[in-house]
Parts: C-alpha cells; structure tokens; sequence
C-alpha cells in the first residue's frame, strides 16, 4: 500500500531542476501526483510516444508530452513567487 508523500510544491510554483538530464532549467508546477511522488513541470522531461493507426483512413503519428520527475529532483525558485 502507497503512502502519500508530503510534498511543499503546489501547482503553479516556479520550480528549478537540482538533478537529473534537465539540471538548472526551471518551469511551472502543471501536476502533482501525492501517491507516487512525482510532478509534471511544464516544459521539462519531454517523451514521445509513437501511435499506430487503428483504422486504414488514419494516419500514425508521433505525440510529445511531458513526464513526471520525482519531488526530490526540485526546489521551490524563492526569486519567482515575491
């Protein structure tokens, strides 16, 4: 059984990256999932995901979106919110 985490970030923050592929980049709080941990940072963790077509009259594509990352891996930008 999870248990939810108590996080200090909440939706909107300025958030800074402190580890990871995206260190020092900052972005806004879009997610906050409490039961895992994690958060989706606008503009950060970026995958694709490749979508194969279900009928013959559509077309595949390739669609971008961004992951989440771990609460840990941020700090709350103290500049951003005065």
């Amino acid at each position: 059984m999870l248990k939810k985490q108590k996080i200090s970030i909440k939706v909107g923050d300025i958030v800074t990256i402190i580890s990871g592929f995206n260190k020092n980049e900052t972005g806004e709080v879009l997610r906050i999932n409490r039961k895992t941990g994690k958060i989706v940072v606008k503009g950060i963790n970026f995958k694709f995901k490749h979508v194969k077509p279900n009928t013959e009259k559509e077309i595949g594509e390739i669609k971008q979106f961004e992951a989440p990352i771990h609460h840990s891996n941020v700090k709350v930008n103290l500049k951003e919110i005065s």
